[in-house]
């Protein structure tokens, strides 16, 4: 966790050199710079400057195209206090170590009834920290489970019938000598696996109350019966037949490849692989009627009796604290966000929208097909821990449940829990 000041440490120093560091800035200017994390960010800015009548443009910055590269570049110029920067692209788990620290602007009352009106349950949820507004969602995520129509009869697991769980698809997997594809490798995308799983058994990576406590009072949740589930079924996943190759090391464009593979068979994955495998199919590495073999449904469930939480992610936009135009900033992310861009953003980049009536707009509909689907997982989605120490939260739990194959529902979710605490003291480093 890091706390906002100029005086800053050696390790701060050395990070951000060459950085703007405190001061600096044009107060005067209009041209605001935008931190995107997706080139079609950049389109939807290019039509709002432009019907901003010169009120504002967008001095674009690229930020890297990882979770964790985001999270470090704008925490290096956020701790330095760089007044050049304006709206950042923030990655929701990162949100509340930002906002702890300082970094972020908090919406008012007023904005946060704007930037709320409408949105989606799950991506409200992870943009709020002590009940206050701290980044206006620009898109929501959810992940879906995928399956080929031309495996079910063999597997003997029809998702399209009902809810399913992980154990009937993995057994129907094996039964059909197909692949269930999900992220093993240890970055954000295993953590997104843990948390949906620890969540869709009713329990939580973080006891209750968490964001309200020093770090050193934090304590896990993972040493229960939830904790146990999620290590099992991953565990078993990882040795039986339908894991796909290389699963320790596999994450969503991994899943894609085995999923489309000859004995690709299902696949837990966000959204965004729906326009994948159009770009696969003109590319011509899939072939014309690939899509017409592909389904769709809810998130797998643990227990049959028990809904699935599903993963939940997305993008919002943020006013850095140490912005010299933060009025204006708002001003443009009222554009950015709108659910003209948000419809746009949807179509180009193939991301969820966070405003639930853009899933009953028609092109949307057309485009894709799974628009109930996405809908629901979005509102019924459940954020990864909304913790001011999320950095050695989610580090800890990819060291603890990393790799796969080696995890014990006896064994893993005591030892997890106990390194995650014993690191957010500082006993113990990752």
């Amino acid at each position: 966790m890091f706390r906002k000041t100029c005086v800053a440490s050696s390790a701060l120093v050395l990070l951000a050199a060459g950085l703007s560091g405190c001061g600096g800035g044009d107060g005067g200017s209009t041209t605001l710079t935008y931190y995107i994390a997706d080139a079609a960010q950049e389109d939807v800015a290019t039509r709002c400057a432009s019907e901003s009548g010169g009120a504002y443009s967008f001095n674009i910055q690229r930020l890297p195209n990882t979770a964790a590269g985001g999270r470090e570049q704008l925490l290096r110029r956020l701790a330095a206090e760089d007044r050049s920067m304006d709206i950042v692209s923030v990655d929701p788990p990162f949100m509340a170590e930002f906002a702890n620290a300082e970094f972020l602007r908090p919406f008012t009352g007023s904005e946060r009834q704007e930037f709320s009106e409408g949105v989606l349950e799950g991506p409200l949820l992870q943009s709020t920290f002590r009940d206050t507004l701290y980044s206006a969602p620009l898109y929501g995520n959810t992940q879906l489970l995928w399956y080929r129509k031309s495996v079910l009869a063999k597997a003997g697991v029809d998702p399209s019938r009902g809810p399913v769980t992980w154990d009937q698809l993995i057994k129907g997997a094996t039964r059909a000598g197909v692949t269930l594809a999900a992220q093993g490798r240890r970055n954000e995308s295993l953590m997104v696996w843990v948390n949906a799983l620890v969540s869709s058994s009713g329990g939580s990576i973080l006891q209750s109350g968490s964001e309200n406590l020093p770090a050193n009072e934090v304590k896990g949740g993972l040493d229960t019966p939830a904790g146990a589930a999620a290590a099992r079924i991953m565990h078993d996943l990882a040795v039986s037949p339908a894991a796909p190759a290389g699963f320790s090391t596999a994450g969503e464009e991994d899943s894609r490849a085995a999923f489309q593979a000859g004995n690709g068979g299902y696949m837990v994955n966000w959204p965004y692989v729906w326009a994948a495998f159009d770009s696969a199919i003109e590319e011509g590495t899939l072939p014309a009627n690939f899509k017409d073999d592909v389904g769709w449904a809810a998130y797998p469930r643990v227990e049959a009796g028990t809904e699935s939480a599903a993963p939940s992610g997305g993008l919002g936009l943020s006013v850095s604290s140490f912005s010299r135009k933060q009025d204006l900033a708002v001003e443009a992310i009222r554009c950015l966000v709108s659910a003209q861009s948000q419809k746009e953003f949807m179509i180009k980049a193939g991301n969820p929208a966070a405003l639930g009536a853009i899933f009953d707009d028609p092109e949307i509909r057309q485009k894709f097909p799974m628009a109930d689907e996405i809908r629901t997982g979005l509102d019924a989605a459940t954020p990864r821990p909304v913790s001011p120490y999320y950095g050695d939260v989610t580090g800890s739990i990819q060291t603890a449940f990393h790799p796969p194959d080696a995890l014990s529902p006896g064994s893993t979710p005591r030892e997890a829990n106990q390194l995650l605490q014993d690191v957010l003291s500082n006993k113990r480093l990752i």
